[in-house]
């Protein structure tokens, strides 16, 4: 497999795992939608954190910690 196609596939995942996070968030979000819409915002918000941390740690993990 050459190298390129590799590069490609690690930013690729990092893009899947703020959009799956983003998900989640709005996933747990509908269950609280009928409490209070602030509710659902903030499951939104901390999806979208939780999915751009996680897209951080694998970029360091794919890099092996160099920058």
């Amino acid at each position: 497999m050459k190298k390129s196609v590799m590069i490609y596939k690690k930013e690729n995942i990092s893009a899947w795992t703020v959009g799956g996070g983003l998900l989640t968030g709005m996933g747990v979000g509908f269950f609280f939608l009928e409490t209070s819409a602030l509710v659902f915002v903030g499951c939104v918000l901390i999806g979208l954190g939780a999915g751009l941390l996680t897209a951080a740690v694998l970029s360091k993990i794919g890099n092996n910690g160099k920058r």
